[in-house]
């Protein structure tokens, strides 16, 4: 079922909205994504952004999607055919780099809630203009981290962000603490040396956390 521009960034937002980082996951192995995705939401991160970088990904969206309490999405999408595919996984929404007309009419087509990623005023304005407010700031510290981002909000108070991409525990909270931002995407609360060695308990404590970030 088709989704306008307007629907799909309530969704987003609504998604955003349910803890303060969002869990960026790169998985490669498949017998990862059920344990992880529980160690993630039983921390208090249900919101879980699997991208799309990995042979395995789409395999451990499905995975995810089987968890209790998470709302699994996907991201690095790029083009209609990840759209489709992401979908088919059983993805409830979706991240993009940036955002093209080819991608998002494919998004809106499949019904996907989409956060698309711009870095500009200028960017954010055309999206806007398309009908999202609620979009992904990327890469976030490349292009200015925090104060960047405030002085876009400025002159854009009705557009919100999801910052991405060098997001830390040390800069979070200046990302956080911006009217501008609803939640933070971040790939520390799942390290790869936890992952690979299936200390979970170690995951949930760093979720756990993260979950308590103010914002």
């Amino acid at each position: 079922m088709a989704i306008t521009p307007q629907d799909a960034s309530t969704r987003a937002r609504e998604i955003c909205q349910l803890a303060p980082i969002v869990p960026v996951l790169v998985v490669h192995d498949v017998a990862h994504a059920r344990p992880l995705a529980e160690a993630l939401v039983a921390g208090g991160l249900p919101a879980l952004e699997v991208t799309l970088r990995t042979p395995a990904a789409l395999d451990v969206i499905a995975e995810m999607a089987k968890v209790k309490g998470g709302v699994v999405g996907a991201g690095t999408l790029i083009t209609p055919e990840d759209v489709t595919r992401a979908v088919a996984a059983g993805a409830q929404f979706g991240v993009s780099p940036g955002a093209t007309d080819t991608l998002l009419d494919a998004a809106e087509a499949a019904g996907l809630p989409m956060l698309p990623g711009a870095a500009t005023a200028s960017e954010a304005m055309r999206l806007l203009d398309r009908g999202y407010d609620m979009l992904k700031f990327f890469p976030a510290e490349a292009s200015g981290g925090a104060p960047a981002l405030k002085a876009i909000g400025a002159p854009l108070p009705q557009i919100s962000f999801c910052p991405t991409g060098g997001v830390s525990p040390d800069n979070a909270d200046s990302y956080l603490s911006l009217l501008n931002v609803v939640c933070a995407g971040g790939s520390w609360v799942a390290p790869t040396k936890l992952v690979e060695a299936g200390d979970w308990d170690g995951i949930r404590d760093l979720a756990r956390a993260a979950s308590q970030l103010a914002r």
